[in-house]
């Protein structure tokens, strides 16, 4: 099991798909990545060598992930929060933020918890 940017990848899984489990990598900037290196996207990642890996750290270790990208993240979202833009009060009244409709659908953000008019409980 290696460990990338203090997260444990799986073993078995082909390089690309493990290190997408680092969050702030998804699929295209794991292809980038490997091509980067000059592994073949099908080997597993317990194929590769102590060196092949540490290449794969540094490259990552270069760009924001994990516990540095979620700061960031967070620190954003409480900047518009404070500055009370609409999208600030959306994301404090925990409404989807994106333009999205809210009469029928937007469950996720909203919630189960509001009772339907006239609707029958069984």
């Amino acid at each position: 099991m290696a460990r990338i940017a203090g997260v444990n990848l799986p073993a078995n899984k082909r390089v690309e798909i493990a290190l997408t489990y680092i969050y702030g990598i998804g699929k295209s900037r794991a292809k980038k990545i490997v091509e980067e290196v000059g592994v073949d996207s099908k080997r597993r990642l317990n194929d590769l060598t102590d060196n092949e890996l540490t290449n794969i750290r540094n490259i990552v270790s270069k760009s924001s992930v994990e516990g540095e990208l979620r700061s960031s993240v967070s620190i954003n979202i409480k900047r518009l929060m404070d500055s009370g833009c609409y999208r600030g009060i959306r994301h404090r009244k925990g409404l989807p933020v994106r333009g999205q409709r809210t009469s029928t659908n937007a469950r996720t953000r909203k919630g189960r918890g509001m009772a339907i008019a006239g609707k029958k409980t069984t």
